[in-house]
């Protein structure tokens, strides 16, 4: 390598400094000759309004990949000032750790539309939903779909990108023959609206496999390196660069809404109620400002703020709601315990708020009580057990938020 392609290559290489000795990795160059993205409907939209207008709201829609700063969002962030040096851009940044699509789907308005509409929205879901609902298949489509619907009904010009990361099963997969589960789930409601799409765990894996870094050496963890999170980045500029290259600006035209949902009870309508909403019949207290009394880990957004809570058996609260699905955004931590639960004055049936993760972390987690009810008025009644998983020091329930739909 000498002249000038080895000097530009070299300058290329210096923001991973772990990998300039042996310079193999090049964005631009890759390694099967295809893409990893799928444009569909395109970003017209957006890059139209951010020439035009000179203003641009973007978000950023995802779990602890997204939240982590710096990382891919900075350097996104900082490729769209360039791309648009006289745009003026409000980004929002609405990761959280440990949540996947059906959160996501119920915090949507109060997380990502709450300075207003958004003319470019990233989501990613894939790898909390493989970790945190494997076995629910159904949510994770429910979830990804009640996010794309929901932003599409409220304003249709918002263009949306549809990511997929990297994680160790999804690499497996892959090497397999085989695309991983909840990316298929994903790219179903990709196809169906019209979004571009990202599959950055086939390009983390085409690119291992072809010699050009390592997972254990270079992108290190599921939470990428600065190396893993800078070609998060340019894999994103590159999909962006080749859906505003060679397409004039002009008029915003709306998004396609499909006539029908693929789930029809897909979290279209989630949104976060409050919880002084609903009624404590025994046991259960309101607090102001709720820490955890044992040491645990927490999450910010849930902890110090308003709770619900009840730790003794037989405490018991109730929900009117109007909608076909309710939840609670709880946190479930050491001492949680097993919830039982009744509809419409239906049978109690027993609900485990305890995950792998509860013994050391207050884990924001959704719990979905009732999915697939007819539209309507409901009453839910939520009561605590005296059974509790084995792994649990308590029978207790924190609960931030209602989830209505």
């Amino acid at each position: 390598m000498s002249g000038l392609i080895g000097l530009l290559f070299i300058l290329g290489m210096l923001a991973f400094p772990a990998l300039a000795q042996e310079a193999k990795y090049h964005p631009d160059l890759l390694p099967k000759s295809r893409e990893y993205f799928e444009l569909r409907g395109g970003l017209q939209n957006s890059g139209s309004k951010f020439v035009t207008e000179k203003k641009g709201r973007v978000a950023f829609l995802g779990g602890s990949i997204t939240a982590a700063f710096p990382g891919w969002r900075e350097s996104v962030m900082k490729w769209l000032q360039s791309r648009f040096p006289d745009t003026e851009f409000d980004f929002i940044g609405a990761g959280i750790g440990s949540l996947g699509s059906v959160p996501h789907a119920f915090r949507f308005e109060r997380d990502v539309l709450s300075r207003g509409g958004v003319d470019l929205l990233f989501v990613e879901a894939a790898v909390n939903d493989a970790t945190n609902i494997p076995e629910q298949p159904v949510r994770m489509l429910r979830g990804m779909e009640g996010v794309i619907r929901h932003a599409r009904k409220l304003n249709p010009y918002t263009d949306i990108v549809q990511m997929h990361f990297a994680m160790p099963e999804h690499l497996d997969s892959y090497r397999k023959g085989q695309r991983p589960e909840v990316i298929s789930i994903h790219e179903k409601v990709a196809d169906a609206y019209g979004n571009p799409s990202l599959d950055l765990a086939m390009e983390v894996t085409e690119r291992i496999d072809a010699g050009e870094f390592t997972w254990e050496g270079d992108f290190k963890n599921l939470h990428p390196s600065p190396f893993g999170n800078q070609l998060y980045a340019n894999s994103i500029a590159r999909m962006l660069k080749a859906a505003w290259e060679n397409h004039p600006v002009g008029t915003l035209k709306k998004h396609s809404l499909p006539e029908r949902s693929l789930d029809p009870q897909s979290y279209t309508d989630g949104r976060f109620g409050k919880i002084d909403s609903a009624r404590l019949v025994k046991g259960f207290k309101y607090i102001e400002d709720w820490a955890p009394v044992l040491k645990a880990g927490t999450r910010p957004g849930f902890v110090h703020v308003p709770a619900l809570v009840g730790t003794e058996p037989g405490a018991e609260l109730e929900i009117s709601f109007e909608g076909r699905g309710v939840g609670l955004m709880i946190g479930s931590g050491p001492d949680t315990g097993i919830v039982e639960v009744s509809c419409d004055g239906g049978p109690f049936k027993a609900v485990d708020t305890f995950t792998r993760w509860s013994s050391s972390l207050y884990l924001p987690w959704a719990l979905i009580l009732e999915d697939e009810l007819s539209p309507g008025h409901h009453v839910v009644r939520v009561r605590l057990s005296s059974e509790r998983n084995e792994k649990s020091q308590g029978t207790g329930l924190y609960v931030f938020q209602i989830l209505q739909n």
